[in-house]
């Protein structure tokens, strides 16, 4: 499976979850911190921020991160991308503030 195609299988998961995901120019110094994006808790809804200058594999990272939040055990996953998602540390749940 080609790079692309995992990154849209990403991100229909992700939306089927109920997570927006924006694409945004996050400005930065060069000698700070990289930084790609990740989920946030904006107003009571999930959103996937993600760097619009991120590369390919920063992509793919992010999202992976990003679902690693939410239980995946009871969702069909095609074996690559469970294998991919099993590569990256488990996340804490996202708990929304009340």
């Amino acid at each position: 499976m080609d790079e692309i195609t995992i990154i849209e299988q990403l991100e229909e998961l992700i939306k089927s979850f109920g997570i927006q995901i924006r694409d945004e120019a996050i400005k930065q110094d060069e000698d700070l911190v990289k930084v790609v994006g990740g989920l946030c808790l904006l107003r009571g809804e999930y959103v996937l921020i993600i760097n619009s200058r991120a590369t390919t594999m920063d992509r793919i990272r992010t999202l992976a991160t990003a679902l690693k939040h939410f239980d995946l055990d009871q969702i069909y996953l095609r074996p690559v991308l469970r294998e991919l998602l099993d590569k990256i540390p488990e996340q804490r749940p996202f708990r929304q503030e009340r």
